[in-house]
């Protein structure tokens, strides 16, 4: 019984609330939400594991306590073990039948690229025989953005976690326009590509042995106070890289210091790929831990959308990837658009990006919304996730770490799906970016996973 002046508690209630509010009625509000539908029996067992709750302390906290360091820029070949004729992409495994436009698109460019075709016909024809292996980046240590396409030829950032002993990669980045990594393959796509092997690779392996490694663990945490939120912005990381490289640029290379810092220069989001790859390696370190539901990986290649957890190994879980609800350059529209695609939610699974946008009140102007909504969606966030970001905090909210760790668990339990910010692609190959917004993931993606979960 409460004691005292009667009250109303209030559930869910909106309309209730508002009502008894504009009374002054007094009142309890409780923030309840039902678990997802068909959930239950699976959702008692796993929170009932007496392995979980250890087995989660120890996932996530291997996860916060990832310190990546940019160690070195080194060619795909060398480090991914990579033979011609394979070529990796974004998200869970798909085949040519099943890809998208952009995945399309990229595929026929890196087939160009590679000498494997003379051209985009060729290329295609080589890709519907099964002439080139496909496999996901996350099966090898990497990370893509987009459609997320790696060949033996490209050169790759290099990130060990100076903590756990891991080491992940990731493409460079190409800058902005039409670019492989949302599907375009044009002579301008492969001559950059090539400028990227010859210059660009090398000029930066030699800066970096001469400065030797960046703390991307540190910058991250620097560029979040400077307003980024480490997926769609990226303009102070950008600019803390350069800081940290310039001057062993000049002084590796003078002949190509002035066009590779011009190029990274014209390229807010240059720091992308190194931060996607700093994740990767936070998360993987998270990895493999029995009972624990804590998520591992979230990617897409523009067809399905797929997670991993860290109790369930390699498996992926899966289903639709949708069309991001956002803003468009130009005449583009929904009907433009792909359903989404990349590794880039990797920096939502180590507690950035869509998590984090409480730290950067100018994505919206980027993604939609205004300054409350990114609040919201970061606090809406806490509570799925199983931890708080020791290093990455965020001054609006007093300095609180962001919210990292989705568990599957929590998912179920309150309903609420991981808030993903993101680039749109267009759904014709060759199109390239058409806009930028948000995206939820499919909710059997986790359903499914908490099923397994139940039954390992």
């Amino acid at each position: 019984m409460l004691a005292g002046e009667p009250r109303v508690i209030t559930v869910g209630a909106a309309v209730l609330a508002e009502a008894l509010d504009q009374q002054a009625v007094p009142r309890l509000a409780v923030d309840w939400r039902p678990p997802m539908p068909g959930t239950a029996e699976a959702l008692a067992k796993v929170l009932a594991d007496p392995r979980r709750e250890r087995a989660n302390e120890i996932a996530v906290g291997r996860l916060t306590s990832a310190r990546p360091h940019l160690v070195g820029v080194r060619p795909a070949r060398e480090v991914l073990d990579m033979p011609r004729g394979t070529f990796f992409h974004a998200g869970p495994p798909i085949e040519w039948e099943r890809a998208s436009g952009p995945m399309r698109g990229a595929l026929i460019g890196a087939a160009l690229f590679e000498g494997l075709a003379a051209d985009a016909e060729e290329a295609e024809k080589l890709l519907a025989s099964g002439g080139v292996t496909l496999d996901p980046c996350h099966h090898h240590r990497a990370v893509g953005p987009m459609a997320g396409v790696v060949t033996p030829s490209m050169w790759m950032f290099e990130i060990a976690d100076v903590e756990h002993g891991g080491t992940a990669y990731c493409s460079l980045n190409e800058g902005l326009g039409k670019v492989l990594r949302y599907g375009a393959y044009g002579p301008e796509v492969i001559e950059r590509l090539r400028w990227m092997g010859d210059v660009l690779g090398p000029v930066l392996a030699a800066a970096l042995a001469l400065s030797g490694p960046i703390d991307l663990r540190s910058l991250i945490a620097q560029a979040l106070q400077m307003g980024d939120e480490l997926h769609n912005r990226n303009r102070a990381a950008t600019s803390l890289l350069v800081r940290e490289i310039a001057p062993a640029i000049v002084d590796a290379a003078p002949a190509h210091a002035a066009e590779v810092l011009r190029f990274i220069n014209g390229n807010d989001h240059f720091f992308l790929n190194a931060g996607m790859a700093a994740g990767k390696v936070g998360a993987d370190a998270a990895r493999d831990v029995p009972g624990s539901s804590l998520v591992v990986a979230m990617a897409r290649n523009g067809t399905d959308f797929g997670i991993q957890v860290s109790g369930l190994g390699n498996r992926w879980f899966t289903g639709p990837a949708g069309v991001p609800d956002g803003l468009y350059l130009g005449a583009y529209g929904p009907d433009d658009a792909n359903p989404d695609i990349g590794d880039s939610t990797i920096t939502e699974t180590s507690g950035l990006g869509g998590f984090a946008m409480a730290a950067s009140p100018a994505i919206v102007r980027f993604v939609g919304g205004d300054v409350a909504d990114a609040v919201a969606a970061t606090r809406a966030m806490y509570e799925i996730t199983l931890s708080e970001h020791p290093a990455y905090q965020i001054p609006g909210l007093g300095f609180r770490g962001t919210p990292v760790g989705v568990d599957v668990a929590l998912v179920a339990r309150t309903g609420l799906l991981p808030i993903v910010n993101t680039g749109i692609a267009g759904r014709v190959a060759g199109t390239g970016q058409v806009g930028a917004g948000l995206v939820s993931p499919p909710a059997e993606a986790f359903t499914s996973a908490l099923v397994a979960l139940a039954d390992a």
